[in-house]
């Protein structure tokens, strides 16, 4: 049997470290962690108002861009600020609006495998039927409705088999369906093949279903981190407390 990632009975170990990390753009502190462990194999939630960081942190965590002063330390060893391609294509992005090539499902689905010269079959037919859009294979990107763009997206990820998987509101303004079948795959993903997966989501109800542990950021700073269940239950900051109720405290 393969072994369950999501079980919290599995030992894990910190495969990013955050120490003292500032991102800056013009003059202001977006970001402003002093300190994040993310562990193999779990599914770390990230909730927050808009602006609070959160796409930032996602972006550094993908290697896009260095943090302007700390570091990350990614599998114990620290990042550079030029990281090898090597490293980056450990992670893959998920974004809220992807951008598909003007070509076939099939093509979009197929171009990370192409670009790094790996055979496209069976993982690629798998990955369409596992979102269901095996039947749209050969039809074109740009004829997709939003929900089947995403799971087009998710596909083009998760061919890939990337160690870490970072997702931006990967399920923003989709219908139940397409929202109860994207977690269903992110989920079965982590728990087969035991992806580290980070999620960025404005659905606290998501981070609950989904996530091992939840993070509060408000203005670029982590204001609590903790077990879902705490976070949601028990959180021991009032702004946790107030933003889990909905209350507007920003």
């Amino acid at each position: 049997m393969p072994r369950l990632y999501g079980d919290r009975t599995t030992p894990m170990t910190d495969l990013y470290r955050l120490e003292n990390v500032r991102r800056i753009y013009s003059g202001r502190a977006v970001l402003d962690v002093e300190s994040l462990s993310i562990q193999r194999g779990e599914v770390l939630g990230l909730v927050g108002p808009s602006g609070s960081g959160k796409s930032t942190l996602l972006r550094l965590l993908n290697f896009l861009e260095p943090p302007s002063s700390g570091r990350i330390v990614f599998d114990g060893a620290p990042v550079p600020a030029s990281p090898p391609l090597s490293l980056v294509r450990r992670v893959t992005t998920v974004f809220q609006r992807p951008a598909l090539l003007s070509r076939s499902v099939r093509d979009n689905v197929a171009y990370g495998l192409k670009l790094r010269g790996l055979d496209l079959d069976p993982g690629v037919d798998e990955a369409l039927d596992r979102v269901g859009l095996r039947g749209l294979a050969e039809s074109p990107a740009d004829k997709l409705s939003g929900g089947e763009l995403q799971r087009a997206a998710l596909a083009r990820a998760l061919v890939l088999r990337p160690e870490v998987l970072l997702l931006d509101e990967p399920t923003a303004n989709l219908d139940p369906y397409n929202v109860g079948l994207i977690e269903s795959i992110v989920r079965e993903h982590n728990q087969v093949h035991g992806t580290s997966i980070v999620l960025v989501t404005h659905n606290i109800f998501q981070a609950r279903r989904l996530a091992g542990r939840v993070g509060l950021l408000l203005e670029g700073r982590l204001v609590e981190l903790a077990p879902a269940a705490d976070f949601f239950d028990n959180p021991r900051d009032p702004r946790t407390a107030a933003f889990v109720k909905g209350e507007m405290v920003y």
